[in-house]
C-alpha cells in the first residue's frame, strides 16, 4: 500500500485552539505498526484534554489528541509477527513501559512510569499523539484485531467498553441473580448496563435526568428507570429491595450529589464502583464503610487486556453498541463535531469522527 508522506490532523496548538492542519506521517518504530485510522469516538474526557490539557503533561502546537479509534494496519515493523498488513484493529490508549512492577502484574494502566517516554510509556491522545489524524504509529501490544463483525465506528468506542469491563473485574464480577444500580444514562452507563445483563444480574436499576437517555437504557435491557426528577432514587431503589438496598452500585455520572447517594442505595456488605472522572471533591463516609463492610473500587481505564476480552461480546451480539453512536462527522468538521457532544445536540452520545471521510 502506498503510504503518503503528509496526513491530515486534528492538531492543539494552543489550549482551546483546535485546527485542522498537514502533518507528517508518523514514522513507526520496532515493535510498532502504522494503521490508517476509520473511526475515532469522541471521550468525555477529550474537551477538558482540548480546553487545558491533562495533568500539565499535554505538549501544544503539534499535539494531536483522541485516543477511542480503530482502523487497518498498513504497514509493520520487522519484528511484529502477530499482525499483518490489512488486520482491522482497534487500538487501547494506555501503553505501559513494560518493566516496571504494575506493567508486569498486568497493571499498564498505572505504570509507574507515567509520562516518562524514554522508559517507553506512551498515552495516546492525552500526552503522546492520539488520533484525530489520517494515521496513528501504534505498539504492537495496543492493537486488537477486530472480526469483520464489529464496524470500526464500534471499535472505536471498544475503549469504552474496555473501562466497562475492567470496573467489574475489580469490584468482582456480577453474581447471577444480583441487584445492580447504575447511576447515570451517559455511554459508559449504558454500556456497563449491557454487560451487568450479559454477566447475570437479575435486576438492571438505571437513574438519571433525561427520559430519552432512560428510554435507550430500556431499549438495552434495563429492567427499571428511575428520573430523579420525578422520584428519590434512594426512597425508590430501598423501596425496590424491601429495605435492604442493591448488591452493587456503578456510578458514572462524575457528579458529587449520585456519588453520595450511591452509598445511601447500597447494601451491607455490597459493592460501589466509582466509574466517573470528579471535578470537585465528593464527600464519602468512611465509617459506613467500615461498619457496612462495603467494597469501593475505581477502574483506571481499560486495563488488564480488558478490550480484548470484550470482543467476542460485540462479535455475536451480545453486546449492542450501535444505539450509543449518534453522530459523524468529517475531520474538517470536527470543532463543530465537539459542540454536537458538548451540547448533547440532538441526543449525541458517542460522536464519531471519520479521518479518511463520511463517503
Amino acid at each position: 500500500m502506498d503510504i503518503p508522506k503528509t496526513m491530515k490532523a486534528a492538531v492543539l496548538v494552543d489550549y482551546g485552539d483546535l485546527r485542522v492542519k498537514e502533518m507528517p506521517v508518523p514514522e513507526i518504530g520496532p515493535s510498532e505498526a502504522l494503521v490508517k485510522v476509520d473511526s475515532v469516538a469522541i471521550c468525555g474526557s477529550d474537551p477538558g484534554i482540548i480546553a487545558k490539557g491533562w495533568q500539565g503533561r499535554t505538549p501544544l502546537g503539534e499535539f494531536i489528541p483522541g485516543h477511542e479509534f480503530a482502523g487497518v494496519v498498513v504497514k509493520t515493523a520487522p519484528d511484529v509477527i502477530r499482525l499483518k498488513e490489512g488486520d482491522r484493529v482497534a487500538v487501547e490508549p494506555h501503553k505501559g513501559c513494560g518493566r516496571c512492577e504494575n506493567c508486569l502484574r498486568g497493571l499498564y494502566t498505572t505504570c509507574l512510569n507515567y509520562g516518562n517516554l524514554e522508559m517507553g510509556h506512551r498515552h495516546f491522545g492525552f500526552i503522546t499523539n492520539g488520533a484525530y489524524a489520517e494515521y496513528a504509529a501504534c505498539h504492537d501490544s495496543q492493537l486488537h484485531i477486530l472480526p469483520d463483525s464489529i464496524s470500526f465506528e464500534e471499535g472505536a468506542v471498544l475503549t469504552l467498553v474496555g473501562t466497562a469491563m475492567y470496573a467489574y473485574e475489580r469490584i468482582g464480577w456480577v453474581r447471577p441473580g444480583e441487584t445492580v444500580v447504575i447511576t447515570g444514562p451517559g455511554a459508559m452507563g449504558l454500556v456497563s448496563a449491557q454487560l451487568a445483563k450479559i454477566m447475570g444480574a437479575g435486576r438492571v436499576i438505571m437513574t438519571g435526568t433525561r427520559e430519552e437517555r432512560l428510554a435507550i437504557g430500556r431499549q438495552m435491557g434495563v429492567d427499571i428507570t428511575l428520573n430523579v426528577r420525578e422520584v428519590n432514587p434512594v426512597e425508590k431503589v430501598m423501596e425496590l429491595t424491601d429495605g435492604v438496598g442493591a448488591d452493587m452500585v456503578v456510578e458514572c455520572t462524575g457528579q458529587p450529589a449520585p456519588c453520595a447517594e450511591a452509598f445511601d442505595m447500597v447494601r451491607k456488605n455490597g459493592r460501589i464502583s466509582i466509574n466517573g472522572v470528579y471535578q470537585e471533591p465528593v464527600a464519602v463516609p468512611l465509617n459506613k464503610i467500615v461498619q457496612w463492610n462495603l467494597l469501593i473500587t475505581g477502574p483506571k481505564a481499560e486495563g488488564m487486556w480488558s478490550m480484548e476480552r470484550a470482543i467476542p461480546l460485540m462479535a455475536d451480539g451480545r453486546l449492542n453498541l450501535k444505539p450509543l453512536i449518534t453522530h459523524r462527522f468529517s475531520l474538517d468538521d470536527i470543532n463543530e463535531a465537539f459542540d454536537t457532544f458538548t451540547g448533547r445536540v440532538s441526543g449525541a452520545i458517542k460522536v464519531i469522527i471519520k479521518p479518511g471521510g463520511l463517503s
